[in-house]
């Protein structure tokens, strides 16, 4: 199948899509013998060969594995792979893994948990799904009365004209100043924890994701990651909210292949300052 040579290469492991592009553009990259220049040109790994810098890179394209990271992301990152503005993105605090896209989004000043993947699949399936449930801690500003939060509870419209579904809302130990609360939801929407908090006056101090469906990491250090081990991956698939086949088929998973290993990879420095209570 013929794909973008900027793709390939960053598929490769050889470097991050951007710096493909600058590397076509210098003439680096021949496909077939010939030099090739314009972006956008497409190759076939199977039936092309394609080189960079004078090297053949067929041979780690077929060697590539689906990779599943989990991030705890700090605050300040965007949760993309590309950004035309040039900030900052969650895929720059992981290195190694080729070309790496965010499973779903967290809010640019929002910490916690996100997993990055090259596995499009997995991707569509996790992110779309109504029944993996995302976890957050929230600090609020000011205490809300129980009556507030029994709106959010039952679902409420917001000021964007999302009609939010009903969620569990757990009260935590709250200050004098702030309502610290857990929250569960299945669903996705743009900035809604904190529209939702907005739309009862009090307005959202913190917040960060603790955990994915089954996925948690207390240890994690704000800007770490780990790879997912095999079992965590495949029961996103093997999930019992779910009503359809208990197991999925052996191709499920994309590639036969998965990249996947249990060391925490901490930040070289710290890229956020530890989340605590206030």
């Amino acid at each position: 199948m013929q794909e973008r040579l900027q793709k390939l290469i960053a598929q490769a492991g050889i470097a991050s899509r951007r710096h493909a592009e600058e590397l076509i553009k210098n003439g680096e990259v021949t496909v077939n013998g010939e030099i090739v220049t314009e972006l956008g040109t497409k190759a076939n790994p199977e039936t092309d060969h394609i080189k960079v810098g004078g090297k053949l890179i067929n041979p780690k394209l077929e060697k590539r594995e689906n990779a599943y990271i989990l991030l705890n992301k700090p605050k300040g990152y965007l949760s993309s792979a590309a950004d035309p503005e040039g900030r900052k993105l969650v895929t720059d605090l992981v290195q190694g893994f080729g070309r790496l896209h965010p499973v779903g989004r967290l809010d640019f000043n929002t910490e916690g948990l996100i997993i990055l993947t090259n596995d499009g699949e997995f991707t569509n399936k996790v992110a779309a799904s109504k029944t993996v449930p995302k976890v957050y801690e929230v600090k609020v500003k000011g205490l809300p009365p129980e009556p507030a939060v029994n709106k959010l509870r039952r679902g409420l419209r917001l000021e964007d004209g999302f009609k939010t579904a009903p969620a569990k809302i757990e009260q935590l130990k709250s200050t004098e100043n702030n309502g610290w609360f857990e929250i569960t939801l299945f669903e996705g929407h743009n900035q809604q924890i904190r529209k939702m908090f907005d739309a009862i006056g009090h307005s959202v101090v913190k917040l960060r994701r603790i955990s994915i469906g089954h996925i948690k990491d207390d240890r994690m250090p704000v800007g770490a990651y780990r790879l997912l081990e095999t079992e965590e991956v495949k029961a996103f698939h093997n999930s019992p909210q779910k009503s359809a086949r208990k197991s999925p088929p052996k191709d499920e998973l994309g590639a036969s292949k998965i990249r996947t290993h249990s060391r925490t990879v901490k930040p070289k420095k710290s890229a956020a300052k530890k989340f605590r209570k206030r």
